[in-house]
C-alpha cells in the first residue's frame, strides 16, 4: 500500500506515504536528494522512493489487484522500477520517462504489479500502470495515487487498493486554498496513514523552496528537514 500526492498551487507540493510490511528499509539523505532505500536480497539496498534535488520525485505504488499484464514476456520491455531509478538518481528526466512510456512497451517484475507516480520541478505528473499504459498531466492542480489502477478505478476490488485513501486525499485537496502548505499536506497523509500494513515513512517535498521533510513511522512530532 502507498498514497501518492502532487499539488500546484502557489507552490508544487508533493507528499508520500510508504505504506510497508516485513520489508526492511532506511531514508538516505545525501547531496542529490533524499532516497528510500529497500534492502533487496539480491540487489542490496536499491532507492525506489524519494526525491532527488532537481526536484523529481518518485513513488512506487504496487497496484491491487495484480495485473498479469505487467509480466515481462519477450525481455525486451523497459522495467518500470528501473525507470523510477533513472528519475530517482537524474539519469534520465521525467519527459524522457514519458516518452518511453507511451512508445514502448513497460514491465514490472513477475507476479507484483508496480506502478509509478512521479513528478518533475514543474509539479508534473506522470503515472504508469505496466501493462496497461500511462497518464501524463501538465501541472494539475493536484493528482493522487494509491493502489488500484486509474484505468480501471473500482471496477476490480482488493482488500489493499486503498480507494477509502484515494477519495478522503481528493475531497481534502478540493478545498485546497492556493496557501496549501507543508503543514497541509502532511494533514492529509496523517488522515490516510495506515496500521495493518503500517505507514512507515511520511515524507512531504516543498519543491519550490527545495526542501524534502519526512517523518518515520508515523511519529509527526519527529519531523526532519533536508534543504537542497
Amino acid at each position: 500500500m502507498c498514497t501518492s500526492i502532487v499539488v500546484n498551487k502557489k507552490k508544487t507540493i508533493v507528499g508520500w506515504n510508504l505504506d510497508l510490511l516485513d520489508m526492511e528499509y532506511r531514508v538516505s539523505p545525501c547531496e542529490e536528494g533524499v532516497f528510500i532505500e529497500i534492502n533487496d536480497a539480491k540487489e542490496g539496498w536499491m532507492p525506489l522512493f524519494g526525491g532527488n534535488s532537481r526536484g523529481d520525485f518518485v513513488g512506487m505504488p504496487t497496484c491491487w489487484p495484480y495485473d498479469q499484464r505487467s509480466d515481462p514476456v519477450t525481455g525486451k520491455e523497459r522495467n518500470v522500477i528501473l525507470l523510477d531509478i533513472d528519475l530517482l538518481t537524474m539519469k534520465r528526466t521525467l519527459q524522457e520517462i514519458k516518452d518511453i512510456a507511451e512508445n514502448e512497451e513497460v514491465c514490472s517484475i513477475p507476479g507484483l504489479t508496480f506502478m509509478s507516480a512521479l513528478s518533475d520541478r514543474e509539479g508534473n505528473v506522470l503515472h504508469i500502470v505496466p501493462g496497461q499504459g500511462s497518464l501524463y498531466q501538465e501541472k494539475p492542480e493536484y493528482a493522487v495515487m494509491t493502489n488500484f489502477s486509474p484505468f480501471k478505478m473500482d471496477t476490480e476490488t482488493h482488500p489493499w487498493m486503498g480507494l477509502d485513501r484515494y477519495r478522503k486525499a481528493k475531497e481534502m485537496l478540493k478545498d485546497a486554498t492556493d496557501d496549501f502548505s507543508v503543514e497541509d499536506c502532511f494533514d492529509i497523509l496523517k488522515a490516510v496513514c495506515q496500521t495493518v500494513c503500517p505507514t512507515v515513512v511520511s515524507m512531504v517535498y516543498d519543491v519550490t523552496e527545495k526542501t524534502m521533510y519526512w517523518c518515520e513511522n508515523r511519529q509527526w512530532d519527529a519531523i526532519v528537514k533536508k534543504t537542497f
